[in-house]
């Protein structure tokens, strides 16, 4: 599933900056990670609350 350097509550917290209006590039660069990153936990917080199909979080293989 690829790196997971970034523990679940600090990718909350960047889901919830950028649903309160923050610019994806904004929120990237002021944390210095990748946009790539936060588009790809954004994909998956979706497809998990379901409102994009895939599979959760917890159906993923390791």
């Amino acid at each position: 599933m690829g790196r997971r350097g970034y523990p679940p509550e600090f990718r909350r917290k960047v889901l919830d900056l950028v649903v309160g209006g923050r610019s994806v590039a904004d929120v990237a660069r002021d944390l210095g990670i990748s946009t790539e990153s936060i588009y790809t936990w954004r994909r998956q917080d979706r497809v998990d609350r379901g409102l994009a199909p895939g599979l959760t979080s917890g159906r993923r293989p390791s």
